[in-house]
């Protein structure tokens, strides 16, 4: 099944499946109910999304340093990539630019697990 990612801000949907909220720190003005669980370690480091903000890194290296940064929380990844064997996982957070976020890479992370657990 697929992985999906959306602005926590979007309207939730039916088939947004299973609701995981990929960021630090809870975003305002959102209810409780509008996710299913938190992960907030798979959420960007402070530091790390203060450089991104600031343009003090690129792209590229934001990439490079999340996913080391991630790749200390391999269980949490594959807890998601399991249950998206089972039906649609959707990542939320607040950032506007899906193909400059966090939650893209994360996406990404999942997928690879997912197959690597389809064929195991």
């Amino acid at each position: 099944m697929p992985i999906k990612t959306k602005n926590i801000y979007q309207p939730v949907e039916p088939a947004d499946g299973y609701r995981v909220l990929v960021m630090r720190f809870w975003p305002k003005g959102i209810s409780k109910d509008k996710i299913d669980t938190w992960e907030k370690d798979l959420g960007t480091p402070a530091d790390l999304i203060k450089k991104w903000k600031s343009n003090s890194i690129s792209w590229q290296d934001f990439s490079k340093q999340y996913r080391k940064y991630v790749s200390e929380h391999k269980d949490k990844i594959e807890e998601i990539a399991h249950r998206s064997k089972r039906g649609t996982v959707t990542l939320f957070c607040s950032c506007r630019d899906d193909k400059h976020c966090h939650r893209y890479l994360l996406e990404k992370l999942i997928e690879e697990r997912t197959r690597i657990l389809n064929t195991s």
